[in-house]
């Protein structure tokens, strides 16, 4: 390895490392890192190029880099995620949140009736992005966030004080809608919303190695089908939504015929409703409890 001393030397070896991981941004990211290992905006790494590097720094440095190289996501290294504008804390034990949540955040804002104290559940809230974002903009909702994973529940309760919402919050562990069970919310819940997995198992070694080596299967992974947890889901919510409640859920691509089906099958729904990504590509499922 070649020695170096200043930030621009770090800089340099950072960025060629992490071109040899065939990272696509390397640039981008060995700024970040170094500016992460050194306590240092990335903005202000070129205006400090020739500064000399601490050894516990470098060190430090390197060790980000190597992490990076190894495929480990940059967000888990870093620690955090932006999600509609807001910071989130991410670590092994939770999704990260992708962009294409901030569409579901959106039907499900569509979804809720500001003129009424509503009732919104957030199902496999992992790193609470959704439940805790709905929770800053709706004052008068009750939102009770759903886990299974006593880790994943941890890291959303620590987002929510993080943005200062975790007294608005009811966080339960449990499997699916089972924590509603006791809790006299039969038939009157308004919004339940989810980022399911919905990755088929057969498809789960064609994964980025950043998504298949390091993210929780359970958050990606539902079943050889893929639909498992929405088939779930929609039999669950039957029971706890109120009339004319919605079911917003995400979907992967190509998935819709197959959600509207078992939808249609299972009845008590109304007609199937869609909202589309960037890429033009079906997104988002809405029902609304018919009966």
């Amino acid at each position: 390895m070649t020695a170096f001393n200043t930030i621009d030397e770090l800089l340099a070896w950072a960025r060629q490392v992490l071109d040899q991981a065939a990272i696509e941004s390397a640039t981008q990211e060995s700024r970040w890192l170094v500016g992460h290992a050194l306590g240092l905006e990335s903005h202000h790494l070129a205006s400090q190029a020739g500064r000399s590097v601490a050894p516990d720094k470098r060190i430090q440095a390197e060790s980000l880099v190597s992490r990076r190289a190894a495929r480990e996501p940059l967000q888990y290294i870093l620690g955090t995620q932006e999600f509609c504008g807001l910071d989130f804390f991410v670590g092994p034990a939770v999704l990260i949140p992708r962009p294409e949540t901030e569409i579901l955040l959106r039907e499900a804002l569509r979804a809720v009736d500001l003129n009424k104290n509503s009732v919104l559940v957030d199902v496999g809230t992992g790193s609470g992005c959704l439940a805790v974002t709905l929770a800053t903009i709706l004052s008068r909702t009750r939102v009770l966030a759903v886990d299974s994973s006593t880790d994943a529940l941890a890291a959303a309760k620590a987002n929510a004080e993080r943005q200062t919402v975790a007294d608005r919050i009811e966080f339960l562990e449990g499997d699916l809608l089972s924590p509603l069970r006791d809790r006299g919310l039969m038939g009157q819940v308004d919004v339940i919303v989810s980022n399911p997995p919905y990755i088929a198992e057969p498809d789960w070694m064609g994964l980025q190695p950043e998504v298949r080596d390091f993210e929780p299967r359970s958050a990606l992974v539902s079943g050889p089908k893929g639909t498992e947890f929405h088939e779930r889901l929609l039999r669950e919510s039957k029971e706890y939504l109120m009339l004319g409640g919605s079911l917003v859920m995400e979907i992967g691509q190509r998935q819709r015929p197959a959600v509207q089906e078992m939808a249609e099958q299972l009845g008590g729904y109304t007609p199937i409703e869609i909202a589309k990504d960037g890429a033009d590509i079906e997104r988002i499922v809405i029902f609304r409890r018919l009966n």
